[in-house]
């Protein structure tokens, strides 16, 4: 099996968990043969936004099929 790594940035106005969750939904969405997601960061957006935005950079990684 070959596998490809992709990193995705969730983000949700709620909190970390929800957007891990939405980097994930996003991921099993649109690709096929998706194995596993690594949280590998969490950060918040401050500036530009009315709110907090709570982001979660996620690796995903899908098998490679023929």
């Amino acid at each position: 099996m070959v596998f490809k790594k992709i990193t995705l940035i969730g983000t949700s106005e709620e909190s970390f968990d929800d957007a891990a969750d939405d980097a994930i939904d996003r991921a099993e969405d649109t690709l096929e043969n998706v194995y596993w997601a690594e949280v590998q960061e969490f950060g918040v957006e401050l500036q530009s936004v009315p709110d907090r935005e709570y982001q979660a950079e996620v690796e995903v990684a899908f098998e490679l099929v023929d």
